[in-house]
């Protein structure tokens, strides 16, 4: 099995450990890349695709764990 495949079978248990750099390599698989909204955005993050679907999400702190709402928000706009 790949890191990749692993990465995506972790995502998909929805752990409550999961951490925001393992998401960004997540959506990076699927053709999402990081937008720059400026020096303003503060926390806020903005990922778009190909097809110009968003993903639009604060970036969790100061741990990086991400909240258990938005690994369910992420999947269903992955179609997982």
């Amino acid at each position: 099995m790949s890191k990749r495949d692993k990465l995506i079978n972790r995502f998909l248990t929805l752990p409550t450990d999961f951490h925001y750099k393992e998401l960004v390599r997540l959506i990076g698989y699927f053709g999402f890349e990081e937008v720059k909204k400026g020096k303003t955005a503060g926390s806020r993050v903005k990922f778009v695709n190909d097809d110009n679907i968003p993903i639009i999400m604060h970036k969790p702190h100061p741990s990086g764990i991400m909240k258990a709402y938005q690994l369910k928000q992420i999947k269903e706009t992955l179609g997982l």
